[in-house]
């Protein structure tokens, strides 16, 4: 695992920085087309957006909860509410010299991982910027580019065969078809007769149990990578039997909220694959001890998406230089799903890679004010 020592060792400013303020806003763009998953339909990304400033300089990050409780736990009210009354008064006005001095103040308090992550995300941003550093340098990546696939929402065959047509024709290194009981079998035996040669993976958002083990099993037949997180979200045991059936790897997204989660989740032989999202893990101290777990073990990762904006975009193609991430990753092209962005810079893969952001310091992209005023829903600041 790496330890603190295998970060940069240049010296902050003055032995630290001195967080002086904190913007929070609450943003909502609107997508191209629905995203449509076993729970519900996405017309919209809405998240928070939070800008911590100090030194002169700005970190940003985003958060990837959803409005409702329908992927996890957490909500966009609920972390507003954290953040604002519980976790940014406690760091503005006070000085870090690196992203793991935060810990202390994240650390005590239960659950709420992805707004954690939204404070030590931005930081990491501030803190390679007082470094001058990318931030891919900062958490020791080694590449300029990452290899990215697609993930296509549920569609009626002929629509997502021309979706996969389409990414196949740009590219891309993984196609990603979200499954659901009764849109499963059907669609994957399609997708596969029409390309044999893709690598193909399903994505189940945790719509089956065990009592479907003869569909899953069927799902060996079409060479998939892996499937991904076929059980409930909060399950590591009963995958462990699901994959002890089954020929394909499975591949764990929600149930993977700390690195103790995927040690177990290795050790009981629960999962062969773990999508790391950084949010979703409470920033990127888990995401790190967790690609270090899992390459400990044998175990590729790769970075998963929720549909961020280019601030989280830029930081999952930072993550994804590390390594062990070995398999493509879902940070597709911003303009598969945005008509417009909320940064400066285009991220837009060609030929299935994600170029490093590289603009500047820290995520490599900037924010586009202007626009950003017109997709706030809120905004406020917080100061000492």
């Amino acid at each position: 695992m790496l330890e603190k020592t295998d970060t940069p060792q240049a010296v902050t400013p003055r032995g630290g920085i001195l967080i002086e303020a904190a913007e929070l806003r609450v943003v909502s763009l609107p997508l191209l087309t629905p995203f449509v998953i076993s729970t519900g339909t996405m017309t919209a990304k809405t998240f928070p957006l939070l800008v911590l400033r100090g030194e002169g300089l700005e970190g940003i990050a985003e958060g990837v909860m959803d409005p409702t409780p329908d992927y996890l736990e957490e909500t966009v009210p609920g972390a507003m509410a954290f953040l604002r009354d519980v976790l940014l008064p406690r760091i503005v006005g006070k000085r870090f010299a690196s992203p793991y001095e935060l810990a202390p103040i994240l650390d005590p308090w239960r659950g709420n991982r992805m707004a954690k992550a939204v404070v030590e995300m931005a930081f990491w941003d501030l803190w390679a910027k007082s470094l001058n550093i990318p931030l891919k340098s900062a958490l020791g990546g080694v590449r300029d580019a990452v290899d990215v696939g697609v993930s296509l929402g549920i569609a009626p065959v002929a629509k997502t065969l021309e979706r996969v047509e389409e990414a196949v024709a740009q590219g891309y290194k993984r196609t990603k078809l979200k499954i659901a009981q009764g849109h499963d079998i059907a669609i994957v035996a399609a997708v596969r007769e029409r390309f044999p040669d893709i690598k193909l993976t399903v994505d189940a958002n945790t719509d089956y149990g065990l009592t479907d083990l003869p569909v899953l099993r069927a799902l060996d037949a079409f060479g998939l990578d892996y499937i991904e997180q076929p059980l409930a979200h909060d399950d590591i045991h009963d995958h462990a039997q699901l994959q002890a059936a089954l020929k394909t790897a499975i591949c764990l997204d929600e149930s993977i909220r700390t690195p103790v989660d995927a040690r177990k989740a290795l050790e009981a032989r629960a999962t062969r694959v773990i999508n790391i999202k950084v949010g979703r893990v409470g920033g990127f101290a888990a995401a790190r001890a967790i690609h270090d777990i899992s390459a400990a073990s044998g175990a590729p990762v790769w970075c998963g998406g929720m549909l961020e904006s280019g601030i989280g975009r830029a930081h999952n193609i930072h993550l994804a230089t590390l390594a062990n991430f070995t398999k493509p990753g879902d940070t597709s092209s911003a303009s598969r799903y945005f008509k417009r962005d909320i940064i400066n810079e285009p991220l837009e893969a060609a030929e299935g890679r994600m170029p490093v952001p590289l603009n500047g310091a820290g995520i490599g992209v900037t924010l586009d004010r202007a626009f950003l005023e017109t997709v706030s829903d809120q905004s406020e600041e917080i100061r000492p």
